[in-house]
């Protein structure tokens, strides 16, 4: 059920209270800090004992006390602290101590994840920068094991029910998510994958009917992509790359199971949930967040390179219709999963208004790294390079360029 937003360009007269970092080379991002690039030797401690099941048992059917982790709390805890190899480089072990505390000192979290989180930290990293993990490791499992249960109640109440139980709305709303979820990550073996598929038709269903003011709009299914794939990939000590993810190689050499696959489907519904809960009017009636972020994208690219500003206009090219996607999507159809998943890390990091504020600024240096090679174009060429801008190479590196720039 996809809503549009009307022609009219939303009028902004707020200046944003951000500079980007070419307007502002004096300034320093207080989370960017240089992080020593030497490799010195730490020792790992012991594994946390909150550890996930790895038996690779494929239970076809989970009851919802072990979902919710039973008398005992969660085996299989896709936030858990993983066993690391027996050294470390200098940076990875500051991650290690940081997340192995009894007490994660989330100030400090967020300073390091600014520059990035090491993979088999990052699963247990977002989780905890979103606030669905309490920092307090005493409290993880008991949450964990509430959380779970509540959405495993909520799949009961809402999504296995005869279909004539439901609304015309709620009927509109699931062919909707049934229709969209196969168009989520087409080129992701791992979003082809029948259970995966499943997985996201209930976190969207589910998330819909929780949320009535805004309920499924298109563009909400691509932001639980990159939390599956770091969910998944955390569940595994020597995952350290997600090539085996994304082409869902990993379901079928690991043997991961459907009680597994249920723990992180909860885990991508609270955690989706969470980033949602800072930009929900992006997703409700004429979707005005979207429109106001479109608003201060060309506001603020007026003020970075004016004669930018000026060819799109000249050539009848309006922000809107090649900006809303970018807002709506947070750029998850101009990059490939494993650069947004570094993006990711930084608005994160950023805190209350990374998916937002910060975002704005990231998509004002994405637009003005193509300045000289839009301005040369007329608006057939120009329109066509606006909706497919060519980032199929780009890879960190690039990522973190343009995140040093905004």
């Amino acid at each position: 059920m996809s809503r549009r937003v009307n022609g009219n360009m939303p009028q902004t007269t707020a200046t944003p209270t951000r500079l980007p970092g070419f307007l502002r080379r004096s300034q320093r991002n207080p989370y960017n800090a240089n992080i020593s690039a030497e490799s010195n030797v730490a020792q790992t401690p012991q594994p946390s004992p909150i550890e996930p099941n790895r038996t690779g048992v494929d239970e076809q059917q989970i009851p919802q006390e072990e979902l919710s982790g039973g008398q005992n709390g969660s085996q299989t805890s896709a936030a858990s602290l993983k066993t690391q190899p027996t050294t470390l480089s200098y940076r990875d072990s500051k991650f290690e101590k940081l997340i192995r505390s009894p007490v994660v000192n989330v100030r400090e979290l967020r300073k390091l994840a600014w520059n990035g989180v090491p993979p088999q930290f990052r699963s247990d990293s977002w989780k905890i920068l979103l606030g669905y993990l309490p920092a307090n490791a005493s409290r993880r499992q008991a949450t964990l094991a509430r959380k779970r249960a509540d959405y495993t109640e909520a799949i009961g109440q809402h999504y296995h029910i005869d279909d004539t139980m439901r609304s015309i709305q709620e009927q509109e709303t699931l062919r909707q998510v049934l229709v969209d979820v196969p168009r989520t990550a087409p080129t992701e073996g791992l979003f082809r994958d029948d259970r995966v598929r499943r997985c996201l038709e209930k976190i969207l269903y589910i998330w819909a009917m929780r949320h009535p003011a805004s309920s499924y709009v298109q563009g909400i299914n691509d932001l639980v992509t990159p939390l599956f794939v770091v969910f998944l990939a955390g569940c595994f000590d020597d995952v350290l790359k997600y090539d085996k993810v994304l082409n869902g190689s990993i379901l079928d050499d690991r043997d991961v199971s459907n009680q597994m696959l249920a723990e992180i489907e909860a885990d991508c519904y609270w955690c989706l949930t969470k980033l949602l809960a800072g930009i929900q009017d992006h997703y409700t009636c004429d979707q005005p967040g979207v429109q106001r972020m479109v608003g201060r994208l060309q506001e603020l690219v007026q003020r970075i390179d004016a004669d930018l500003c000026q060819h799109l206009k000249n050539k009848e090219v309006e922000f809107m219709q090649f900006a809303f996607k970018w807002m709506n999507c947070l750029l998850l159809r101009e990059f490939n999963l494993k650069c947004v998943i570094r993006l990711w890390d930084t608005y994160l990091a950023e805190g209350e208004g990374g998916f937002e504020n910060f975002h704005v600024y990231v998509c004002a240096a994405f637009l003005c790294r193509f300045s000289a090679e839009i301005q040369t174009m007329e608006f057939d060429e120009l329109f066509g390079f606006m909706q497919n801008i060519p980032t199929d190479d780009w890879g960190d590196k690039e990522i973190e360029v343009l995140l040093s720039q905004a």
